[in-house]
């Protein structure tokens, strides 16, 4: 299991290295990062968002799923993301 971040998403004209800086500091990378330290074990995790959750943020979600052994429900603007086991059930449509 190995994440690498995809710089595809960030639009800024920026170096590279700047660009994983920018990946790092979406709210819902946060938000989970916050659920998993202040829930207890195997606990669901939700997370709300009112703006469209982007590819990179999709695919961490996915994986944080898995290492931790949490469920883990992403509401966005357009659908529900549930993710268990690096497995989304919208098919990995966004």
């Amino acid at each position: 299991m190995g994440y690498i971040p995809d710089t595809d998403f960030v639009l800024h004209d920026v170096e590279e290295e700047q660009k994983e800086q920018f990946l790092f500091q979406h709210s819902e990378k946060i938000a989970v990062a916050y659920g998993i330290i202040s829930t207890t074990p195997l606990k669901l995790i939700r997370i709300f968002k009112n703006l469209h959750v982007c590819g990179d943020c999709h695919t961490t979600m996915k994986y944080i799923s898995k290492a931790t052994g949490r469920e883990i429900v992403v509401r966005d603007s357009n659908r529900f993301h549930h993710m268990k086991n690096k497995v989304c059930f919208c098919r990995d449509y966004w």
